[in-house]
């Protein structure tokens, strides 16, 4: 298996199996950061388990409310903020490097679709 890298409208997202240590990228319009595979792992599980959070949340919410979810493991911090429709994405890595990123509400329906592609987690 090559080198994968997805991109949309505010984002990138790449996988590079047979990179000897950062195996992953996330991006931005005007940002990057190469991730280790067990971030990139961490970062997939933990944005497809907020967005299915956010989603369930849909119905308990009244139309105007927004919502925060937050999620961790010991690499990464990620949160969604906004409605279950339309919401951002943020993450903060915990380990050696120090990074964060953040994803407007245009670029996350993709984001999360190319994240679930991916298939490492």
């Amino acid at each position: 298996m090559g080198r994968i890298v997805k991109s949309g409208a505010g984002w990138r997202l790449g996988l590079n199996p047979e990179a000897e240590r950062f195996k992953g990228l996330v991006a931005g319009n005007e940002w990057s950061i190469e991730l280790t595979e067990g971030e990139l792992e961490d970062f997939c599980r933990l944005l497809d388990q907020l967005n299915k959070a956010i989603n369930q949340m849909a119905d308990e919410l009244m139309d105007e409310e927004r919502i925060v979810c937050e999620a961790e493991s010991d690499l990464l911090w990620m949160q969604v903020e906004g409605f279950p429709e339309s919401y951002t994405v943020q993450f903060i890595l915990n380990q050696e490097r120090r990074a964060e990123g953040k994803w407007p509400v245009q670029a996350v329906p993709g984001l999360v679709q190319a994240a679930q592609m991916l298939k490492i987690f």
